[in-house]
């Protein structure tokens, strides 16, 4: 569920004390609040001008209060125009008749006898107001807010400042009183109105939250209710407006039913293709449609509307291309609907439909061919490149580390060289940022963000390359990733790295190399940047939609007044940077390095250098061996190569005496047992070195080739058999009847092999083929065709 949803602000009070004060009253208040008592001063005396002509025109408003005169006169809706009203009929309005009413609406809202909503609040920009407000409404408590946020930078500083002194006039009461849902509601309105990116700033809110006027269950972060949580099934299918009842009703129950074994964003990707374009579809070109039994020609047209994506108007744009993946997730609703029915009638069996979708109308083993065929060539382009690439960021982290740190010891104004490039310090800003204008085209470059992007670039390059891990298995290691782990053998104690569960929930370890141990120790002491230990920061997970416990993730850095981990967008941001700067081009086209890539480059090095594949499927995390090939986009020389190896080293395995060099005698027997193979009915196919298993009695034996050319030999044979039984039977013999009668069954069965082999057709040889004067043309016709050319002669 959306954690802002679980937070709602307080409701602005209709009636408070200070508006329904008399006008005596309430003059009497304000100007003891805001004005010296003998009023000399040219400010106390404008505010007391403006003070009375703003509450004479306030008086001619209706309402009971004066919230209710102010709101029914519309200076709150015409924001920052909100002067002209009470000049209205006055004629010519004089320069000063604005700033005495300005100066007199200062006293009544920082005396809270009215509260304007926020749209009204953000277009004024009045300091004075904000100021008077904090001084007037609770000091000790901004006060002691300011002295807590000395850490952050001015602006900082007064924007945090800003933003509680709003929801202090919006809502009245003291900074104690504000809750988490008028945080919410604040960031809010200034979203809507595009108040400079102050919606972001979250100084404010770790201020509440540092000193305890947020309760504890209230999240770390204002990004956490900025960012949208996880929903329930019912909300995500309500979504998409759904008309039939009892088809909504199914899906719902139908996504309940999955829901276990899918993670968040996956469930709502389902649910986007068979609520939005697939059943929203059909109800909007099919009003009224309440069952899952389509006719083909319905069928066929929501195919045809799938197959492109189209614009507002229902025109098609372009072909839509993972067409045949969304039919997979409608033909699965069809199918697993009819499995279901099977184990619960009464729940899926009214239902059970025929599909709309064929098996071979969603068949991707052609586009899953070439996917595999163009991400192989992806990687056997890279692969050599690879070197050129790590070279490329780690000079781009040295340059620009090396620009960083002239340019902050330089003072603002002067110029430095770096690198054969000259530029000029800008003076330092309240952000801490470096900033430089280029001296030879005069760009204006932010040096603190080129370091930081240039570190980060490196450090993923080199993590990714040398564990293969996901990116966001990467974005997840945490100072415990480190583990110790002793060899039971020597007891040698060896780093590992221990990869939390990603994709598959699996978690594994992975050995730390030196180089990779250099890299992990330098993000360790950049992020934590003289601390005693790594800030504690919380990270959102894109595909559960939930946050996480505070963790001292490796891959954090310094977002405004608050750490933040890395995100998969900046990441890539970074290798974009990181490749448009290093110039590695590909057949004369740019190269752009993707994180995935440095997966699939690990796996196919490690296959070729011989590392087995059931072992790089478990430091890959992969559950099944045919993911990790799919990854390796191996050479087809490295393949013979690699099996030349094999053969050499089952050949290094096996007894020497296999391969010494055979004898006479053992030549002699072992054509001698080819020729023992031939019999009279045709030839033994017994293996060498093999004896004789049935006494050569060579009729009833299997392994016997027949000859059909010796089909007569067996018919005597088996007429012989024939009167052997009957002498057997007369005499009494029932052994030999036995034994008579199995051999008459396998001569019938060899005659019968003879008949089929002759059967069949014969071999006939035609002879080598020519060329014939009436089928092609005749090497004297090409010579007259094609006379030669006499100075070729000789």
């Amino acid at each position: 569920m959306n954690q802002a949803l679980e937070w709602q602000p307080r409701v602005c009070e209709a009636s408070w004390w200070q508006t329904r004060q008399s006008r005596e009253s309430l003059v009497e208040r304000l100007l003891g609040m805001f004005t010296a008592p003998a009023a000399s001063l040219t400010r106390d005396k404008t505010r007391r001008r403006g003070l009375g002509k703003l509450l004479d025109w306030l008086e001619g408003q209706p309402g009971e209060t004066w919230q209710d005169r102010w709101m029914a006169s519309g200076a709150d809706d015409a924001g920052f125009d909100w002067t002209d009203l009470p000049l209205q009929g006055r004629g010519t309005p004089k320069s000063h008749w604005r700033d005495e009413l300005a100066t007199g609406l200062v006293l009544l809202v920082a005396g809270q006898a009215i509260r304007p909503s926020y749209p009204w609040l953000l277009r004024q920009r009045v300091t004075v107001m904000l100021t008077e407000t904090r001084a007037a409404s609770d000091p000790d408590a901004f006060h002691r807010l300011e002295q807590l946020a000395q850490h952050a930078t001015a602006t900082a500083r007064s924007d945090a400042l800003n933003k509680l002194t709003w929801i202090v006039i919006r809502k009245g009461g003291l900074v104690s009183d504000i809750t988490v849902g008028d945080c919410i509601e604040l960031t809010a309105a200034l979203e809507e109105h595009h108040f400079r990116g102050s919606a972001g700033r979250p100084l404010f809110y770790a201020l509440l939250k540092e000193t305890g006027v947020l309760p504890a269950s209230a999240p770390l972060r204002l990004r956490a209710l900025r960012i949208e949580g996880r929903r329930s099934v019912e909300q995500i299918v309500d979504a998409y407006g759904i008309e039939c009842q009892a088809v909504r009703d199914l899906l719902v129950e139908y996504f309940t039913e999955r829901s276990p074994e899918l993670d968040h964003v996956s469930l709502r990707s389902i649910a986007r293709n068979l609520c939005r374009l697939f059943w929203r579809d059909l109800e909007i070109h099919h009003p009224g449609i309440d069952s899952l039994r389509l006719e083909p020609e319905v069928a066929q047209a929501w195919k045809d509307r799938l197959a492109y994506i189209r614009d507002a108007q229902g025109h098609p744009v372009r072909p839509r291309v993972n067409f045949r993946s969304e039919l997979v997730f409608v033909r699965a609703f069809y199918q697993d609907i009819a499995r279901w029915a099977a184990d619960d009638p009464a729940r899926w069996a009214p239902w059970v439909a025929p599909c709309p979708i064929k098996a071979n109308e969603c068949a991707t083993k052609k586009s899953r061919s070439g996917v595999k065929s163009r991400m192989d060539q992806r990687t056997r382009t890279q692969l050599p490149l690879l070197p050129a690439l790590l070279r490329a960021v780690d000079q781009q982290r040295k340059d620009a580390e090396a620009r960083i740190t002239a340019a902050r010891a330089t003072p603002a104004g002067g110029r430095f060289l770096v690198a054969g490039e000259e530029f000029e310090r800008c003076g330092s800003g309240q952000a801490r940022r470096v900033y430089v204008t280029e001296v030879a085209d005069g760009r204006r470059r932010n040096l603190t963000h080129e370091e930081e992007a240039a570190f980060w670039s490196w450090a993923t390059v080199e993590v990714l390359r040398h564990t293969g891990i996901r990116i966001e298995e990467m974005l997840e290691l945490t100072h415990h990733s480190f583990i110790a782990y002793a060899l039971p053998t020597t007891g040698e104690v060896v780093p590992m790295l221990q990869v939390a569960p990603s994709k598959t929930d699996a978690e594994r370890l992975l050995l730390v190399s030196p180089e990779l141990a250099e890299v992990l120790t330098a993000v360790i002491f950049r992020v934590r940047s003289g601390n005693a230990a790594l800030p504690l920061v919380s990270a959102y997970d894109v595909f559960e939609q939930t946050w996480s416990p505070p963790m001292p993730f490796l891959f954090q850095r310094r977002y405004g007044t608050e750490d933040r981990p890395l995100t998969r967008s900046y990441i890539r941001e970074c290798l974009v940077a990181t490749s448009q700067s290093a110039q590695i081009t590909a057949a004369g086209d740019p190269l752009e390095w993707r994180p995935h890539d440095f997966r699939r480059i690990f796996v196919t090095d490690a296959i070729r250098s011989g590392l087995p594949p059931h072992i790089a499927a478990k430091i890959c995390g992969h559950a099944a061996l045919d993911t990790t090939m799919g990854y390796a986009a191996i050479y087809p020389e490295d393949v013979i190569s690699h099996h030349r190896a094999f053969i050499a080293r089952r050949r290094t395995e096996r007894p020497s005496e296999e391969y010494r060099e055979l004898t006479v005698t053992e030549w002699d027997e072992f054509l001698a047992h080819f020729e023992l193979r031939k019999v009279a009915l045709g030839t033994c196919g017994r293996d060498y070195a093999t004896p004789c298993q049935h006494e050569n009695a060579c009729v009833r034996c299997p392994l016997l080739l027949v000859d059909p050319a010796q089909m007569p030999r067996l018919q005597e044979i088996h007429a012989n058999l024939i009167d052997r039984l009957q002498e057997a039977k007369d005499q009494g013999w029932l052994g030999e009847v036995a034994a008579i009668e199995t051999t008459m069954a396998a001569a019938a069965q060899k005659l019968e092999a003879m008949r089929e082999r002759a059967t069949q057709p014969s071999t006939v040889h035609l002879g080598m083929p020519d060329i014939r004067r009436d089928t092609g043309r005749s090497s004297a016709d090409v010579e007259r065709s094609f006379p030669p050319d006499p100075k070729l002669r000789g």
